[in-house]
C-alpha cells in the first residue's frame, strides 16, 4: 500500500448531516450481561454512535445509568416498540428532551412476528420528523423503491435490514443490498440481523456505509471480544469494497507467468 492510498483510507471518514465520524460501526446498549461489561464492549467497538431505547434511557436508574457511564458518545435514540406513525413521533420528540439530540431512530413495527416496518406509517413519521427539523434514520426493509422513497423526503441515511431483528441470518438478500448501496443518495447502514464478523465484512464489501449491531455482541459468549472482532470487519469491509475485488471465474488462472519455465 503507497501513502496516497494509506491517506485516501485515513480520510475515508463516513459523513451524516455534516457530521464526520470515524467509525462505521454502530453499536447498541441493550442486552449485555451487565452495565460493565457493556461499557467495555463499545470502547471494543470503537463505535463513536450508540444506539439506545429512549423507553429504557429515559427511566430513573439503569436507563440515566447507562448514559452517564457513555458521556461522550454521539446517542442514537430509537423508537423501537412503537406501531405506528404517532407513537414514534412522540417518542421521538421525547428523545429528543431527555437526551438532547435531534438524531433519531426511526422504527415502526408492522408485525411482531418478524418485526418488520409498516412501511405507510414509517414514510409518514419520517416525513413529519423530518419537517421538525430531525436528522432522521429509518430502519427499513431490504427494498431499493423504500430506501428511495425515504432518501427523497429527507432522511439522513437509510438502514435496512439485513435480515430479521436478533436472527444473526447475516445478509438474506444481497442483490438487493447491493442495489441499495448503488443507487442511494444517502448513507446506507446495515441494520439487523448481523451475526458475526464475517456478515458485517459482507454487508461493507456490498458498499454499505456502516453497520448498525447489538445482538451480535450483546448476547455473544465474550462481548467485549466479539465487539473487537465487529470492529475489524467493518474495517476490513470497507477497505475491500474500496479496493475492488477481482471478478469471480468457473475456470484457474495462474497468478505466475506460464512462459519462460525452468525445464520448458
Amino acid at each position: 500500500m503507497n501513502g496516497h492510498t494509506i491517506e485516501a483510507a485515513a480520510d475515508d471518514a463516513l459523513v451524516i448531516a455534516g457530521v464526520s465520524l470515524g467509525s462505521r460501526l454502530f453499536i447498541g446498549t441493550a442486552g449485555y450481561p451487565t452495565q460493565s461489561i457493556m461499557v467495555d464492549a463499545v470502547e471494543a467497538s470503537g463505535a463513536e454512535v450508540v444506539t439506545a431505547s429512549i423507553r429504557r434511557v429515559s427511566l430513573q436508574g439503569h436507563g440515566s445509568d447507562t448514559v452517564r457511564r457513555l458521556k461522550g458518545y454521539r446517542f442514537l435514540p430509537n423508537t423501537a416498540g412503537c406501531e405506528t406513525a404517532r407513537d414514534a413521533i412522540m417518542t421521538a420528540e421525547l428523545a429528543r428532551e431527555a437526551l438532547d439530540t435531534n438524531w433519531i431512530k426511526v422504527e415502526v413495527i408492522g408485525d411482531r412476528e418478524t418485526l418488520y416496518p409498516d412501511v405507510a406509517e414509517l414514510l409518514e413519521a419520517c416525513r413529519h420528523l423530518v419537517d421538525d427539523g430531525f436528522v432522521v434514520l429509518p430502519y427499513c426493509n431490504d427494498d431499493p423503491v423504500v430506501c428511495q422513497r425515504l432518501a427523497d423526503i429527507g432522511c439522513a441515511a437509510v438502514m435496512p435490514m439485513g435480515s430479521l431483528i436478533g436472527s444473526g441470518m447475516g445478509v438474506a438478500n444481497p442483490a438487493n443490498l447491493e442495489l441499495i448501496c448503488r443507487r442511494a443518495s444517502v448513507p446506507v447502514i446495515v441494520d439487523a440481523g448481523i451475526g458475526t464478523a464475517s456478515d458485517a465484512v459482507v454487508a461493507m464489501e456490498l458498499g454499505a456505509a456502516g453497520c448498525l449491531l447489538n445482538t451480535a455482541v450483546a448476547k455473544a459468549d465474550d462481548p467485549v471480544r466479539m465487539a473487537r472482532a465487529m470492529r475489524h470487519a467493518v474495517e476490513a469491509g470497507r477497505l475491500a469494497h474500496l479496493a475492488g475485488r477481482i471478478p469471480k471465474r468457473g475456470r484457474a488462472e495462474p497468478s505466475s507467468p506460464q512462459l519462460g519455465l525452468v525445464g520448458s
